[in-house]
């Protein structure tokens, strides 16, 4: 047995865990990137036994240049890839990065979660943010905040928006119920504060100042019935922005995905 392997045997035995414990953290972490004490009982369980050895896991982790952002407050903790760059998280290197940690998104992915940023934003500023940080929205709310945004629609088939907001659970970026009608407008889901660290301010900044332009294009247009040029809606530049989303390791698609078919519009 390695010295390693002794001095974290040790440090475990201290907290009264065995290396299975040990190993069920890591991999579990490994494998969804991120832990919420309120998803379940059993990240309830895995976010209790990280607090209790987080300095462990966080020099273990750092040997492969993976760092922890953990938010003691909404009792959340997500990895960050080597190289990533984080909203509102010091960088620490830019040593370059393409390994498994980061999972490559949609367009309707990248789409919703900018969508949902900025609709927790909004609800931050109304002071509609329960004690756990998560912000309600429903389904009718987020779907025209969509649309008004960036020109884009939910999926209309129940299986893909089903697919959709599964992925942006799995994220961690929203909650909601098993027994939730997603094709319905009247159902509600929850925007977790992780959100933030997603999507940088900037950018949101970017989005906003686009729908204004494309909103005071359309009110010119509606008193010059003659114009027959339509608006383009999200520029270039912000088009690049979106593809790469506050440089997150989150978000790695091209701008071609970005680009609105005549189907989305």
């Amino acid at each position: 047995m390695s010295s390693l392997q002794e001095t974290l045997f040790e440090s475990l035995s201290a907290e009264n865990l065995k290396d299975s414990d040990w190993l069920e953290l890591i991999q579990r972490l490994l494998d969804y990137g991120v832990l919420c004490r309120d998803e379940s009982r059993v990240e309830a369980d895995l976010y209790d036994r990280f607090v209790r050895i987080e300095s462990l896991v966080d020099d273990y982790l750092s040997l492969m240049g993976v760092r922890l952002h953990h938010d003691a407050r909404f009792q959340y903790v997500r990895l960050i890839p080597p190289g990533a760059r984080v909203p509102g998280v010091d960088d620490e290197t830019d040593t370059p990065f393409n390994g498994g940690l980061r999972s490559r998104l949609n367009q309707h992915e990248v789409a919703v979660i900018l969508t949902l940023r900025t609709e927790y934003d909004k609800s931050l500023r109304e002071g509609k943010v329960d004690e756990t940080g998560c912000v309600n929205l429903s389904v009718e709310a987020l779907a025209l905040s969509l649309k008004n945004l960036l020109a884009r629609s939910l999926p209309d088939n129940q299986i893909e928006r089903r697919q959709l907001f599964k992925r942006l659970r799995q994220l961690r970026v929203i909650r909601f119920g098993a027994e939730a009608d997603l094709l319905s407008g009247d159902s509600w889901i929850k925007i977790r504060p992780m959100v933030v660290n997603l999507v940088s301010n900037d950018l949101i900044d970017q989005l906003l100042d686009a729908s204004d332009m494309v909103e005071h294009s359309l009110s010119d247009m509606a008193n010059e019935p003659e114009a027959d040029a339509e608006p383009e809606g999200v520029d270039k530049e912000t088009k690049t922005a979106l593809a790469h989303v506050g440089g997150s390791s989150l978000f790695s698609s091209d701008v071609d995905d970005l680009e609105d078919s005549d189907e989305d519009a």
